[in-house]
C-alpha cells in the first residue's frame, strides 16, 4: 500500500523546484495513500474546472514517483503534456529499478515527434512497462518510426495504442514488418492513420497475420479498408490462430467484404470479437455472416454491425443464427433499419433470455400493438485486458469482463437504461 510520504515527497519536490502545486495531483496522491489503489488517476477531462497537468507538473510527479515504489498504472489522459513532459516521463522509465509502472496512459495530450522519440529511447532499456497509450497525440510518421525501432529491442511491451496519431503508410508498413518477429505485443491500435494508399499496407498486414503468434487484439478502424483489402486481409486471418479481437469500424466494407470475413469464420477457430460498426454490409453481408455463425465450429462471441444499412432480411437472419448457435452472446445492431418482423425477433431473443438485455444495444417496446426497438447505451467492449495475461498460446486467462459505464468511450458515462426510440418507416 502506498503511504502518505508520497504526497509529502510531492510537496517537497514542488518547493525545491519552485513549482506551484497542482491540487489534482496532491488529491490523487493522498487518495492513493488512503485507499491503497495502485492506479494514479490524473485524467484532465472528468471533472469541471479541473486543473490540467502541464510539463512542470509532470516534472514534479516523475521525481516523486522515482522513489514511491507503489504506483503501477499512471493515467494522464486529456492534459496539456508536451514533448518536454514526455521527456520527464522518459527519465522515470529509464530508471526501471526505481519505477513500478506497468501502464502509462498519455492519450490526447500535446506530445509530438520529439516526445515519441524520447519515450521510445527510454523503453529500449525498460523491462517493466506493459502498456503504452499514445492515441490522439500527433507524433506523426517520424514519431511512430522511433517506436517501431524500439519494439525491435523491447520484448516486454504488450499493448500499444497509436490511433489518431497521424501515422503514414511508411510507419504502418514498418509496424507490420516488425510484428512478424515481435513475440511480446498482444494488442495494437493504429486506427485513423493518414494513408495515401489504401491497399499497400493491407498486403503487409495480411502477411504479418499469417505468421504472427502473439497478437490477440488488432484495431484497424478508419483505415479506408475496402472489399478488396478485406479479401487480402482474410488470407492472413485464415492462417492466424491467435487473434481474438478484430476491430474494423468505420471502413468501406460492403457485402463482398463481409462474405470474405464470413469465410474466415468457418476456418478460423480463435476470432471471438468482431467490430464492423459503421460499414455498409447491408442485408446480403449480414446473411453471409449469419450463415457462418450457424456453423457448428464458429467461436464468435461478440459482433457489432451497428449502422450498416441492414434491413429486416439481414437482421432476421442474424436473429435466427443466434437461435441456432449459442456461442454468440453479444450483438449490437442499432443504426440499421428493422421492420416489425425484425423488431419482434429481437424482442423474442431478449424476452426468452437468449440475449440478455445488457448484451445488446436495443430494447423492444410496443405501441398500439406494434413492436419497435429503442437504443440502449450498451456497446462492444473497447478492449480485452492484454496486460494481465500470460504468454500462453491460448490466452485463456485474458480478462473477458464487461467494462463499467465509467470505462466507456464518452467522457460522461450514460445510464444503461437510457433509451431513444427507433422510428420505423
Amino acid at each position: 500500500m502506498a503511504d502518505k510520504s508520497t504526497s509529502q515527497c510531492y510537496e517537497a519536490v514542488c518547493s525545491a523546484q519552485g513549482i506551484k502545486m497542482n491540487s489534482n495531483i496532491l488529491n490523487a496522491l493522498e487518495e492513493t495513500a488512503i485507499t491503497g489503489n495502485l492506479t494514479l488517476n490524473l485524467t484532465g477531462n472528468r471533472l469541471k474546472n479541473i486543473q490540467r497537468l502541464g510539463d512542470p507538473d509532470v516534472l514534479a510527479l516523475s521525481k516523486c514517483l522515482q522513489n514511491s515504489g507503489h504506483v503501477t498504472d499512471l493515467d494522464m489522459r486529456y492534459n496539456n503534456i508536451s514533448d518536454e513532459g514526455a521527456g520527464h516521463l522518459a527519465d522515470l522509465l529509464q530508471q526501471p529499478e526505481n519505477s513500478t509502472l506497468r501502464v502509462l496512459n498519455l492519450m490526447f495530450n500535446d506530445i509530438q515527434m520529439k516526445g515519441a522519440e524520447v519515450l521510445a529511447s527510454s523503453l529500449q532499456c525498460n523491462s517493466r512497462l506493459l502498456s503504452l497509450k499514445l492515441s490522439g497525440n500527433k507524433i506523426g510518421n517520424s514519431g511512430a518510426m522511433y517506436l517501431v525501432s524500439m519494439l525491435q529491442v523491447n520484448n516486454t511491451l504488450q499493448e500499444l495504442e497509436l490511433s489518431e496519431c497521424d501515422l503514414a503508410t511508411q510507419s504502418v508498413i514498418a509496424l507490420s514488418i516488425m510484428l512478424k518477429n515481435n513475440t511480446a505485443l498482444r494488442s495494437v491500435d493504429i486506427s485513423r492513420p493518414l494513408l495515401f494508399s489504401h491497399q499497400e499496407w493491407v498486403v503487409h498486414f495480411s502477411e504479418m497475420l499469417a505468421v504472427n503468434c502473439s497478437l490477440v487484439e488488432l484495431h484497424l478502424g478508419k483505415t479506408g479498408l475496402t472489399d478488396t483489402g478485406m479479401e487480402r486481409l482474410s488470407e492472413g486471418l485464415r492462417l492466424n490462430h491467435h487473434l481474438r479481437y478484430l476491430d474494423l469500424h468505420c471502413n468501406r466494407v460492403s457485402r463482398d467484404g463481409a462474405c470474405h470475413l464470413a469465410k474466415v469464420l468457418t476456418q478460423n477457430m480463435t476470432l471471438e470479437i468482431i467490430n464492423l460498426s459503421f460499414n455498409r454490409i447491408e442485408d446480403e453481408g449480414a446473411t453471409y455472416l449469419s450463415k457462418a455463425i450457424t456453423w457448428s465450429g464458429c467461436v464468435l462471441k461478440e459482433l457489432s454491425v451497428k449502422s450498416n444499412n441492414i434491413r429486416s432480411e439481414g437482421l432476421l437472419s442474424l436473429a435466427q443464427a443466434m437461435k441456432k448457435n449459442k456461442t454468440l452472446t453479444h450483438i449490437y445492431i442499432w443504426g440499421n433499419h428493422p421492420e416489425e418482423l425484425a423488431c419482434e425477433a429481437f424482442r423474442d431473443l431478449i424476452s426468452s433470455g437468449r440475449l440478455p438485455p445488457e448484451q445488446t444495444d436495443v430494447r423492444a417496446y410496443e405501441v398500439d400493438g406494434q413492436v419497435f426497438l429503442a437504443e440502449v447505451f450498451h456497446s462492444l467492449r473497447k478492449q480485452i485486458n492484454c496486460t494481465d495475461c500470460t504468454r500462453s498460446d491460448t490466452c485463456s486467462d485474458l480478462d473477458t469482463t464487461r467494462p463499467s459505464a465509467a470505462d466507456m468511450s464518452s467522457d460522461v458515462a450514460l445510464s444503461p437504461e437510457a433509451t431513444f426510440p427507433l422510428h420505423i418507416k
